[in-house]
């Protein structure tokens, strides 16, 4: 299969994804004219990097959006079902930026559909009272909705560990 062909595929099935919402399907028609377009938003799934997932703000599967943001939920709630332990928590945080309230709250709902408790702040919190929230909640991981200093048609998706630390620099301690 080539890439253009893969390419094709992801996008054909974005748009005819009952589960996926009207005002993505209309971004998607909107580029419909244009390959290069549709192969920048889906030739790979957006790619978890130092720390979390950072990427543009808008349809595909490379690009920051609220089905990205779920599945790599989905990830987290694996990996935290698959540590063992039977009360399992998580707090959530988020910045200023575009959509973040919105990507916080899909976050807190793909955990709490695994039966993970999610702490969500409700209003705009920065990246240390997280870490501090993780630890005094005991919570087994964080998630910070942040693109920090890249442009602002970013966002992005940050992972902590129970210690309120990077989930990179947690799992390269391991």
């Amino acid at each position: 299969m080539t890439i253009q062909t893969r390419v094709q595929e992801q996008y054909e099935l974005w748009l005819n994804d009952p589960a996926v919402d009207e005002a993505t399907k209309a971004e998607l028609r909107a580029i419909a004219g244009d390959p290069k377009e549709i192969e920048d938003r889906f030739y790979r799934d957006l790619e978890f990097g130092t720390g979390g997932l950072r990427g543009v703000i808008g349809a595909g599967t490379n690009r920051i959006n609220a089905y990205t943001v779920a599945r790599a939920t989905q990830g987290l709630a694996q990996f935290l079902l698959n540590s063992g332990k039977s009360e399992l928590s998580a707090v959530i945080a988020y910045d200023s930026r575009n959509q973040s309230p919105e990507f916080a709250l899909e976050t807190a709902k793909v955990l709490a559909g695994n039966g993970i408790k999610a702490y969500v702040f409700e209003s705009l919190r920065p990246t240390p009272e997280l870490s501090f929230a993780v630890r005094y909640l005991h919570a087994q991981a964080g998630v910070v909705i942040t693109a920090s200093h890249n442009p602002p048609e970013y966002n992005g998706y940050k992972v902590y560990g129970q210690d309120g630390d990077s989930w990179f620099r947690t799992m390269r301690s391991r």
